[in-house]
Order: structure tokens, then sequence, then C-alpha cells
């Protein structure tokens, strides 16, 4: 009966997960450490939807390993490093330290990242088909960037729908709405054409409720619900789905060559004898 590799067979046990992985451990350990005194804060003052958060977040924090495990790939330090902080940024900073609402741009940079790390797994799926010789899918390298593109911005939609989703049902506010100055509409036209009607210059907005009576908002300008905020995250998708397809291109065009793409891309684990 064949032995299993020293290394494949620690990768098994729990405490061996990290085990070569000095950096990667200490970030895990650190951010751990920082959700749970997060968790307990908000245990003390009430917000058990956050405390649910964060235990969701731990959960997610095992997903790397869970993955290599279970797919018998080898993730590289830099890949786990960035999805471990962007569980972290997403979750805790940006929906309980509220900083998708105090640090200007903060959702704009995730879903921008969010692109790049997706675009990196597509590419990681279809290069390993791509170069397993039981299969017969030979893609050229721009093939290969071009499927990284398209499962990118497909999770970066699917992504969206399930924001809107949740807002639509939940009464939840992902879609984080935006002010406007102008705003062009057909409906606006006095004779129902279909014709673009223009405001500009728009200070504010009074919202006359079923009872009649006035909330006179103060916002400085026209409320957009969601829209805007929607085609921003899927351009900003987009640019790092690019920019993470150009890097694959050129590292599959190289035959593995290249040192940005090479830390983000997942490898086919070896078992040694």
């Amino acid at each position: 009966m064949k032995k299993e590799g020293r290394k494949h067979w620690r990768k098994k046990l729990p405490w061996k997960l990290f085990e070569d992985k000095k950096t990667v451990m200490v970030v895990y350990f650190v951010l751990r450490a920082l959700v749970l005194l997060a968790m307990v804060h908000q245990l003390v003052v009430g917000h058990y939807d956050n405390v649910f958060l964060c235990l969701l977040t731990l959960v997610l924090f095992l997903l790397p390993s869970f993955l290599e495990r279970k797919l018998k790939i080898e993730l590289p330090n830099a890949l786990e490093i960035v999805i471990l902080c962007f569980i972290f940024a997403s979750a805790i900073l940006g929906e309980i330290s509220e900083f998708y609402v105090l640090v200007p741009h903060w959702d704009t940079w995730l879903h921008t990242i969010n692109g790049f790390l997706f675009a990196a797994v597509g590419f990681a799926i279809v290069n390993i088909f791509n170069e397993d010789k039981r299969i017969a899918m030979q893609l050229s390298p721009l093939s290969v960037a071009l499927v990284a593109f398209c499962f990118s911005m497909t999770i970066g939609v699917l992504w969206e729908f399930f924001e809107w989703g949740a807002d639509l049902l939940l009464g939840f506010d992902m879609q984080k709405d935006m002010i406007l100055s102008e705003i062009s509409s057909v409906m606006l036209h006095p004779e129902g054409k279909n014709e673009t009607v223009r405001l500009e210059g728009i200070r504010d907005v009074i919202v006359i409720l079923a009872d009649g009576s006035q909330v006179t908002l103060g916002l400085g300008g026209y409320l957009d619900v969601g829209l805007m905020d929607t085609m921003k995250d899927l351009l900003v998708n987009l640019v790092g789905a690019v920019v993470f397809s150009i890097l694959g291109y050129f590292y599959v065009k190289n035959k593995g060559k290249g040192k940005i793409a090479k830390m983000f891309i997942p490898q086919v684990e070896t078992t040694e004898e």
C-alpha cells in the first residue's frame, strides 16, 4: 500500500493546516481574535444580528483550508491572505464598524478586489483542466483568460441579484443609495410621450406619505435607490476581472511564468510517496 507523503498527511491534521505558512497563520489568528472581540462586544450591547454575522465570519475563515482538503489543491499564501482580509473587511469592518458608510469608496474597493479574486478562481478551474492530460481540452491563453473574465462577471451579477433580493424581501439596504443632483426620465413628460425630460440642480426631495403627511428628506439632491450603486459595483468588478484576466493570459502564454499571477492561482496538490 502506498504511503502518503508527509506534507500531504500533515495537511489532513487540523493543527497542521498552516504549517510552512507562517504569515498566513499569523493573519488568520489575528483576524480571528479581532472577530471574537467584536462578537463579545456586540453580544454585550445586544446587537444579536451582528453576533450572527461574527459567527458567519468565523465559519468563512475556514473556507480556504476546507477547499484545500476537499479539492486537493494548494492555495498560494497571497491568495489565502487576501481572502481572509476580504472577508474581515466586508463583514466586520464594512457592516459592523460601518466602513461602508464612514469610509469613502470602501464598497468600491471591495468589489474591485472581488472581481480580481473570482477571475483568479475561474482561471484556476479552467487552467487545471487545461493542464490535465486525461482531459481532452486544450484552450488557448486567450480562451482561458476569457473564461476567467466571464466567471468573475457572472459571480458579480449573481451577487447583485442577492443584494437586490435582500433589500426587496428583507428590507435591507445592501444596494447603497446615492444622491444625484440631476435626473433624466420619460416619466416626467407632461404628455406621457417617450421623450426625455431632464431636471437639473435638484436640491431636495419631498415625500408625501399615504396619510397625507409630508417628509422633507434634506439630502441635498435626488435619492437614487440602488441603481447607480449596482452599476458602479459591476463596473469595478469588471476592472478587477480584466486586470487578472490579462495577468492570466500572459501566465498561460509564457507557460507558468509570471510572479503576480502565480501568487493567486491555486495549484493541484501532488502526492509524494
